[in-house]
C-alpha cells in the first residue's frame, strides 16, 4: 500500500482521549501490567494523510490568524468531492455552511424546527450523541427500534414509525446514514421508503452523513438528498472529514442544505451562540484531506478496516459462541450482542465490559446506545494490536 497502515504509533501525552483516559466518560485504567489499546471512543490509530499536516503548516507559516472566510478553495474541494465520491453534480457554495461540529448543525436544526418538550424520532440503537444533545436541549427522544432480519440485518420498521410520528405529533427526526452503531449502509430502496415515511408526516430530516466515506465491501453510500426532489427539500444534511481522516480534534463539519427555507432557519440558529465561528487550521485540514491523495487513502483505508472487521468477526464467530453481531456494511465499529453470552455464564454486562477493560482491551459499553446487552468495538487500529487485544479477551475475558 501506498499509506501507512501499520505503524503502532504511541499517543500517550498527545491529548487523546482514547489512551489518555482523560474524558470521564470513558473506561477505568487498566490493571497494572497492561497497556491501553484504544477501540472504544471512534477516532483512529493510523496516521492521517499527509496532505493534511503539509496544508496545516503551510497556513501556519503564515503568522496572521485574526478573522477570516473561507476561501472558494474551500468550497470547491467539498463540491469536488461530493461530485467525485456521491454522485452530487449540483452542488454550489451557497449549500454548503461550515459547523464546528456535526451535533452543533444538529442542535441548531432541533432549535429551528422544534421547541423544548417537543418529541424527535430516532431509530434504536442510537447514538450517544444524540442522546445527549437532545437532552440536554430538553427535546424527548421518541425511539423506533430497528429490527434484524432472519440474516441479521438491521432494518427499519417503516410502519412503527409512521404510527410514532402520527402518536407523538413529531415533525422532527434525525437518521443517520450509515447507521451508528449499527453499521448499516441504508440501500436506495430503504431510504426511498423512509423518506416517503418523513413526506406524509411532514417531518424535517436532519441526516448524519459523518460516516458516508467509510463504505465497506462494495456497498455503496447513497445521500438522502438524492433520493427526490421532496428528499433533497426537506433533508438538513451533515457531513465532516473528521471520522474519514481522523480530525476530530480540529473540529469542522460542514452541512448541505439545498432549501433557502431550512437553510435561512438553520444558519439563523447556528449564529445565535456564536459558537460557529470558522476555524482557520480545521478549513486548511479539510483542503488538504480532500485533495486526490485523500481520495487514495480512504480507498486504502476501507481497504485496512474491511481486512480488521473479517479477522475479528471470523475470530468472534469461531470462539465466542452465544456473542452475536452484524457484520457492519460501513463505519469501523462492530456492535456485539453478548445478551446469550452473559446469560450464559451467568454475568453481567457489566462485569464482562470491566475483565475487558482491567487487561487494558478499552471497548466501549453499549448500553447507553439504548442496548442493554452491547458493547461497540472500534477496529480501526494496526492488525497487530487487534490481535494482541484478541488474544488478551481469549485469555481473560471469554475464557469460562
Amino acid at each position: 500500500m501506498k499509506y501507512n497502515f501499520t505503524s503502532i504509533i504511541d499517543r500517550r501525552g498527545r491529548d487523546s482521549i482514547a489512551v489518555d483516559l482523560m474524558s470521564g466518560f470513558g473506561p477505568e485504567s487498566p490493571k497494572e501490567g497492561f497497556d491501553i489499546i484504544p477501540m472504544w471512543v471512534a477516532d483512529m490509530n493510523f496516521p492521517t494523510v499527509p496532505t493534511i499536516q503539509e496544508a496545516i503548516i503551510e497556513r501556519a507559516k503564515h503568522p496572521m490568524f485574526g478573522y477570516f472566510q473561507p476561501s472558494r478553495e474551500y468550497y470547491h474541494s467539498i463540491i469536488k468531492w461530493h461530485e467525485n465520491r456521491n454522485g452530487a453534480t449540483d452542488l454550489k457554495a451557497v449549500h454548503i455552511g461550515y459547523e464546528n461540529g456535526v451535533l452543533g448543525c444538529v442542535i441548531s436544526a432541533i432549535n429551528a424546527f422544534s421547541a423544548p418538550g417537543d418529541c424527535v424520532l430516532l431509530h434504536s440503537p442510537t447514538y450517544i450523541g444524540f442522546t445527549e444533545s437532545l437532552g440536554n436541549n430538553g427535546r424527548k427522544i421518541i425511539h423506533s427500534d430497528l429490527i434484524q432480519d432472519e440474516d441479521g440485518v438491521w432494518r427499519m420498521d417503516y410502519e412503527d414509525m409512521d404510527a410514532k410520528l402520527k402518536k407523538y405529533k413529531i415533525h422532527v427526526a434525525i437518521f443517520c446514514s450509515p447507521h451508528n452503531p449499527c453499521g448499516r449502509v441504508w440501500e436506495r430502496e430503504e431510504i426511498e421508503k423512509t423518506m416517503e415515511v418523513y413526506k406524509e408526516n411532514d417531518c424535517v430530516v436532519i441526516s448524519d452523513e459523518i460516516w458516508s466515506d467509510i463504505i465497506l465491501y462494495n456497498n455503496k453510500h447513497i445521500p438522502t438528498q438524492s433520493i427526490s426532489e421532496d428528499a433533497r427539500n426537506r433533508t438538513v444534511a451533515v457531513y465532516a472529514p473528521s471520522k474519514t481522516f481522523n480530525l476530530a480534534g480540529l473540529v469542522g463539519a460542514y452541512h448541505i442544505i439545498y432549501s433557502k427555507y431550512l437553510r435561512d432557519r438553520v444558519r439563523a440558529q447556528g449564529s445565535k451562540s456564536h459558537y460557529n465561528a470558522v476555524n482557520v487550521l480545521s478549513v486548511h485540514a479539510l483542503i488538504g484531506a480532500y485533495k486526490p491523495e485523500g481520495y487514495e487513502w480512504v480507498d486504502e483505508l476501507c481497504q485496512v478496516l474491511a481486512e480488521n472487521i473479517d479477522y475479528a468477526c471470523d475470530h468472534i464467530l469461531k470462539n465466542y459462541k452465544g456473542v452475536k453481531f452484524f457484520k457492519p456494511q460501513g463505519t469501523y465499529m462492530v456492535f456485539l450482542n453478548c445478551e446469550q453470552w452473559c446469560r450464559k455464564h451467568n454475568i453481567t454486562l457489566t462485569e464482562l465490559y470491566k475483565a475487558g477493560t482491567d487487561v487494558g482491551v478499552m471497548w466501549q459499553d453499549g448500553s447507553p446506545f439504548n442496548s442493554p446487552y452491547a458493547i461497540r468495538l472500534n477496529l480501526a487500529l494496526p492488525k497487530l494490536k487487534i490481535i494482541e487485544a484478541f488474544e488478551r479477551l481469549d485469555k481473560y475475558v471469554f475464557r469460562i
